[in-house]
């Protein structure tokens, strides 16, 4: 039993409830594509200055985690914002970290399907000061994915809010990468919830009318775009934009709080997912998209339904800091024997967090190796005066 803090400033027993999801493989082959965009760990030993430099990262234990993610029969969404690109971590950074990922990704068993970010984030932001600038930054990093043997996603660059691009300067750049990629691209909207400095994006004062920019921009290059993450927690937006997208481009959400009714979909419908929630929920996701192959919306929705408080909690307002509560589930789960992060990233979110994650990650059936969870959550306590 351990003493958790509380976010009315109590502390309250807790006991584990115990019986979590076994992660594993699915048996089936699933009917929605799913990546879980994962974080990455810096060395504590190596790590030097940690808010001014590079990050040392403990490749293995990054790398360790990559594997628990495919061993459940999840892709990869690769050097993604989860992995704190423009947060901790650089695009030389990034890019050892898409080579490594892929040539594992290559050799295990199960073959999972890897789709890597491409951004913009190798020149200073104040040095892109022009859409052509813009398009060479990014072909640059494509070149790189493209070489490693990965799919691009092509991330959001906050260059294009700084220098005020319209619709048309998106248009034009998006529409000569797209026509470069060798296979089709992933695009890439992140709302300004989790990055204030994209505000704007798609040059739309409004939503609807960065949704009509980006649609153009799909259905121009439709042969060239396999789908498009959107990130901007709105299921009915979502669901609207879904229905206008041509036939054949996926629709892939980064909802982290309404995920569960949008890869089910609306019975003419359905999202596929790229999401960080997956990262920290993995057990519950393969096996939910695995009862979702053969239609047992029943245990489907049992299985994900205790999993979206967890979410809630993960990626509470500030939303960016979310990364520290799924690099601290896959501690607790033994994914990775530590959770330090680039930038001392752990540090943003504060212990009532990590304990409410703790709470509902064991409601969710999430802690699986339930003993070391419990030592670990102690560890953390005795680190913040709680006893």
């Amino acid at each position: 039993m351990l003493n958790l803090p509380t976010h009315d400033n109590r502390l309250e027993a807790y006991s584990l409830r115990g019986n979590p999801l076994e992660p594993r493989a699915p048996e089936i082959p699933l009917t929605r594509t799913a990546f879980a965009a994962a974080h990455v760990v810096s060395d504590p030993i190596a790590e030097r200055d940690p808010w001014m430099a590079p990050p040392a990262v403990d490749w293995d234990n990054t790398m360790r985690f990559r594997h628990w993610l495919w061993d459940q029969g999840l892709g990869l969404a690769e050097a993604m914002d989860t992995a704190q690109r423009g947060m901790g971590v650089d695009w030389p950074t990034a890019k050892e970290l898409i080579e490594r990922t892929m040539k594992e990704a290559k050799a295990h068993p199960l073959k999972p399907r890897v789709a890597c970010g491409a951004g913009t984030d190798q020149i200073i932001l104040s040095e892109l000061k022009s859409a052509d600038e813009i398009r060479a930054a990014y072909e640059e990093q494509i070149g790189a994915i493209e070489a490693a043997g990965g799919q691009v996603i092509i991330m959001a660059s906050r260059a294009f809010p700084a220098i005020g691009a319209d619709a048309k300067t998106y248009a034009e750049v998006y529409g000569r990468l797209l026509q470069q990629v060798s296979e089709p691209a992933i695009l890439h909207w992140l709302g300004d919830m989790f990055d204030p400095a994209l505000t704007g994006y798609w040059g739309g004062e409004t939503v609807d009318a960065a949704s009509d920019a980006v649609l153009s921009i799909i259905e121009s290059n439709v042969e060239k775009v396999d789908g498009i993450k959107i990130s901007l927690l709105d299921k009915a937006h979502e669901e609207a934009f879904r229905a206008r997208l041509p036939d054949g481009v996926r629709l892939y959400t980064g909802d982290d709080f309404n995920y569960a009714d949008l890869i089910a979909g609306d019975g003419e419908r359905h999202s596929h997912a790229l999401l960080g929630a997956f990262a920290a929920i993995a057990p519950a996701a393969s096996q939910a998209l695995e009862a979702l192959a053969v239609n047992d919306m029943e245990t489907y929705h049992a299985l994900f339904e205790p999993t979206v408080p967890l979410s809630r909690e993960i990626f509470k307002a500030p939303t960016q800091f979310y990364k520290a509560g799924i690099a601290f589930l896959a501690w607790l789960n033994d994914a990775q024997s530590h959770f330090i992060m680039p930038a001392g990233f752990q540090s943003s979110r504060e212990i009532t967090h990590y304990a409410e994650v703790f709470r509902l990650a064991d409601r969710a059936r999430l802690l699986s190796r339930p003993d070391i969870a419990e030592e670990r959550m102690g560890l953390l306590l005795k680190l913040h005066g709680i006893g």
